[in-house]
């Protein structure tokens, strides 16, 4: 999944205020990295699902960023890992989450650093 959001789209997107979005980050809901020009911070938008009421932060987002962030892998290592194609997956780590394959992840997460 190659789409990014800034801090202020994705806070249009999930309908919150900025302070919400930088407390997700902080919290490890959602992960971000710095890109761009401006080296703003910046996530892979497949974090955010439609939910029943809307656009919604996927759940398993936190604790495999947590699984992977306790292996001692930095935000960029980890949203890079998050958003690349896995062979053992057959798509990206992110793309399983979203798909509901969170203990197939978590498996490949513990195992593969």
């Amino acid at each position: 999944m190659s789409e990014w959001l800034s801090v202020p789209e994705c806070a249009e997107v999930l309908g919150v205020p900025l302070s919400r979005v930088r407390e997700l980050l902080r919290e490890r809901h959602l992960i971000a990295v710095r890109r761009g020009q401006n080296n703003a911070l910046y996530l892979p938008a497949g974090q955010i699902i439609d939910g029943e009421d809307g656009p919604e932060v996927l759940p398993t987002v936190r604790g495999t960023v947590i699984v992977l962030a306790d292996a001692g892998l930095s935000d960029d290592v980890i949203v890079e890992w998050l958003t690349t194609a896995n062979d053992e997956l057959g798509e990206s780590p992110l793309d399983a989450l979203r798909s509901g394959k969170r203990a197939p992840v978590r498996r490949l997460a513990q195992t593969v650093f």
